[in-house]
């Protein structure tokens, strides 16, 4: 598997028919077609891949779900040519969750023949499954709509959120629009960066332009300067890159978009731990704690536990073993019981 990133650069790197770059040979026609075909077939593998889709019954408001733990962990062996980030793309990973279910991996060069996890299962952000939820620390959006009146529909998707010096808030919000090519007009602050860093002065981007950070699409919320978008950059989805913004991979946010109406409601919430129940079994999953707003985690995953009224079912042992090693998977904290174990899972999503 290529490198999409590679290949990118490659193209851009040559000249245009019949207007080569200074110093260097123009490319025949061939040649040039050629590296395009092998940039559009990179893209086109994304675009096609799956998007699964969950159901869970509806619980009562402010209630752990019966079922609140979604997906099945899978694996992958390493072929050459594979990097973890063409693989985090194609499965819906962002490079966060890639990685740090991989430590010791090369994200670049992983070797052949090594068994990749890919930590395609997530407990569900707690506890009012309605309308967008990003969950801050994990870097990831869940998005939960009806679907019939006990059920409740679940499409989930890595983002890419905003660097320390430019935090994603918290906070609570509605979809107000949404855009099919936005123009970027870009805020003085972030001008100033760009002159400095780049000398670019622009003020603007236009829609459609390639390097629009906005991407293809554009939800707007009710809460000031803050927007969920596509991307120009990829690989950027599963890292803090953002001025606060959230960024989901280009075919993500169009699959995405369709599906979300405007008036949704939403919250940027902020959960490193995230307790959850399957098959009556309690699973807890934990995230890096990245603007260190949770430095005792402990204490406060005890105290949420004890609130949700679940403190009988849980084992102290499985739970400080689980912080401690928990990479970002989920992980039983309670004993015994029916599907405790990641690699088989019962509920497997629907595609779409």
């Amino acid at each position: 598997m290529r490198h999409t990133l590679i290949a990118l650069t490659v193209l851009l790197s040559v000249a245009a028919p019949g207007r080569p770059a200074q110093g260097q040979e123009q490319p025949n026609e061939a040649e040039f077609q050629a590296k395009a075909d092998e940039q559009a077939a990179d893209e086109a593998r994304f675009y096609n891949k799956k998007f699964p889709v969950y159901r869970i019954q509806t619980p009562s408001k402010g209630k752990v779900a019966a079922t609140s733990v979604i997906g099945e962990v899978q694996v992958h062996r390493i072929r050459k040519g594979d990097t973890l980030m063409d693989l985090a793309r194609e499965y819906s990973l962002g490079y966060n969750e890639i990685v740090e279910a991989n430590p010791g991996i090369d994200p670049w060069v992983p070797p052949a023949g090594a068994t990749i996890i890919l930590p395609t299962s997530w407990v569900l952000p707690c506890c009012d499954y309605t309308g967008v939820i990003i969950n801050i620390p994990e870097m990831r959006l869940f998005h939960f709509a009806p679907d019939g009146d006990e059920t409740t529909r679940i499409q989930t998707y890595p983002v890419g959120l905003g660097r320390d010096d430019w935090r994603t808030p918290k906070g609570k919000f509605k979809i107000s629009g949404k855009t099919v090519n936005p123009q970027w007009n870009i805020p003085e602050s972030i001008r100033k960066e760009h002159i400095a860093e780049r000398g670019d002065p622009r003020t603007f981007i236009p829609g459609g332009a390639p390097d629009n950070p906005l991407g293809s699409r554009r939800l707007e919320l009710t809460l000031p300067m803050y927007r969920i978008h596509g991307t120009n950059i990829p690989w950027g989805v599963g890292m803090q890159v953002s001025h606060g913004c959230v960024r989901l991979y280009p075919e993500d946010i169009e699959h995405y978009f369709p599906t979300v109406h405007v008036g949704t409601p939403g919250e940027f919430a902020y959960q490193p731990v995230k307790i959850g129940m399957r098959n009556g079994v309690v699973w807890a999953e934990s995230q890096s704690d990245i603007y260190g707003y949770s430095p005792a985690l402990y204490r406060d995953t005890r105290a949420e536990i004890e609130e949700l009224g679940i403190g009988h079912a849980v084992d102290e042992r499985l739970l400080i073993d689980g912080l401690t090693t928990g990479r970002g998977l989920p992980f039983r904290i309670s004993p015994g019981g029916q599907g405790a174990t990641l690699e088989r899972f019962d509920l497997r999503p629907d595609e779409s």
